[in-house]
């Protein structure tokens, strides 16, 4: 079972009267023995100071050396040491904090400053808990003191870390409650865990339509992760402050920019996490201008493609002629993709498109009955289906006006069953994103294969891309996992 340890500068920074939880002294931490060479430790660094090469920044650079959790790490000590830093962190704190100081007035006035003191995630005002939870969840350090200031909207105007001496004694109550509380929320079931080498999180949404995997699919994941040692947890957006207590984030949830998946695998990315979806991986393929730029220059086989503004709309209708696919810059299953068939639904279907973004996407139209999907992991590939176009339809996923959507069949088949132009464009496409996970969609075309699109989060679903490979799929999953993980592991001792 995890073990958990505060770590306080002085031995009287502890007082008599605090809860009797494990308590070191950051000098005890330092000195390394015992407690350096645990394995499953999780760190609070309740020192005086974070500054640059004080003790307490010592302690969480040391124990991020020895593969303990610890909070703050040091990226967020340098996060919240610096203005020009955490400004570019607090732009979606900032809306939330306009929405909930906008509210509040006293005697009729609107203070021009607030104060607002928080303790692992949690304030003593109730109306600014969402607030004092989002900022924790940003900014993971034990205790923090935020001045937001008026001016014109409210923002944050300084963030400042409080060491554990700071706190006045009437908040001590309040401080030891959400402690033991954010302690608890990990170790609240016991559970024999000495037999596991890692943690993995699997970010997931249970209300989500379509989904990248469904509960069948989740489910023979914790189970191939038992076999191999690794304990795997669903967790959801609400989870995203214990984000850094494992040891590697699986995406399961479609992925957006500006989106909090997004934010967990920029997270969990810097918390030096295994994390597939890893954050450049969503940069470039969930934006298809990017992606249909990056295919051009690289010269891999695609349909004829045109990034278009307003201004020059009609080269779609010179260079490419109709019927013409348009997309929008994002988008997944299927959404946000429409056919035009002639002038007047290009420039009715575009008004709409541009209203979102100011580049939309026209493509050469090629109909085939179905699209290959090759999955690709690791720079090897996985698994091949064939998505076959709904019925009536042109795609693979006809969305009706009501909300409702109609899917095609699919086909699996093994590799070695599949044209090896198609496999081979494939892997060319994918390792132009990166090493991660990937489904590459393609269309056979007389004179060979091209690029659809490349896909960061692709689908896994019980009983149609594990066709084949069945509890294999899953059991090769973990196994990248596995092996990303011990590379790490032998790179720390190594250093």
């Amino acid at each position: 079972m995890a073990e958990h340890l505060l770590l306080v500068e002085q031995p009287g920074d502890w007082k008599p009267g605090f809860p009797r939880l494990p308590v070191v002294t950051a000098r005890d931490y330092l000195a390394g023995g015992e407690l350096a060479a645990k394995r499953d430790l999780r760190v609070i660094n309740l020192c005086r100071s974070y500054r640059y090469l004080s003790l307490g920044y010592y302690c969480s650079l040391l124990a991020e050396a020895r593969g303990h959790k610890v909070i703050p790490t040091v990226r967020t000590i340098q996060e919240i040491s610096s203005r020009e830093l955490y400004d570019l962190a607090t732009e979606e704190l900032n809306i939330l904090a306009q929405r909930l100081l906008g509210r509040r007035k006293t005697n009729a006035l609107v203070p021009t400053a607030y104060e607002l003191t928080i303790c692992f995630g949690q304030c003593d005002v109730k109306e600014l808990q969402p607030l004092a939870r989002l900022i924790f969840e940003t900014f993971r350090c034990p205790i923090l003191k935020v001045e937001f200031r008026l001016h014109g909207t409210w923002r944050i105007g300084a963030i400042k870390a409080l060491p554990i001496t700071a706190v006045a004694n009437e908040v001590e109550s309040p401080l030891f409650t959400a402690l033991e509380g954010y302690l608890s929320k990990r170790w609240r079931q016991p559970r024999a865990r000495l037999s596991y080498r890692y943690d993995l999180a699997i970010l997931y949404d249970p209300e989500e339509e379509l989904p990248p995997s469904d509960p069948k699919a989740l489910a023979r994941f914790v189970k191939a992760g038992k076999s191999q040692g690794v304990n795997v947890e669903l967790i959801q957006r609400k989870d995203y402050s214990r984000l850094a207590e494992y040891d590697a984030l699986f995406i399961r949830e479609t992925t957006r920019i500006g989106h909090h998946t997004f934010r967990f695998a920029k997270k969990a990315d810097s918390e030096g996490m295994v994390v597939i979806d890893d954050p450049d991986s969503i940069l470039r393929c969930t934006n298809k201008v990017y992606l249909a730029e990056l295919l051009a220059a690289h010269r891999i086989p695609r349909p004829k493609t045109l990034v278009l503004r307003k201004e020059n709309l009609l080269e779609a209708e010179e260079r490419i002629g109709y019927p013409v696919v348009l997309k929008i810059p994002e988008g997944s299953f299927s959404r946000g993709v429409h056919k035009a068939e002639d002038r007047a639904s290009l420039t009715r279907i575009a008004a709409r498109l541009f209203k979102e973004s100011d580049l939309i996407l026209a493509q050469e139209f090629l109909y085939t009955p179905f699209d290959w999907r090759i999955g690709i992991l690791g720079r090897q590939p996985l698994y091949a289906c064939k998505y076959l176009m709904s019925r009536d339809h042109w795609q693979i996923v006809k969305h009706e006006s009501d909300g409702r959507h109609v899917e095609g069949g699919h086909e699996t088949l093994a590799i070695a069953d599949v044209p090896p132009a198609v496999v081979r464009t494939a892997l060319k496409a994918a390792d132009l994103i990166g090493d991660g996970l990937y489904g590459v969609d393609l269309k056979e075309t007389p004179t060979g294969p091209v690029v659809i699109e490349v896909n960061d989060n692709p689908s896994l679903d019980a009983g149609v891309e594990d066709r084949v490979l069945g509890d294999e799929l899953y059991a090769r999953l973990i196994a990248e996992f596995v092996r990303r993980l011990d590379r790490r592991r032998t790179a720390r001792a190594d250093k």
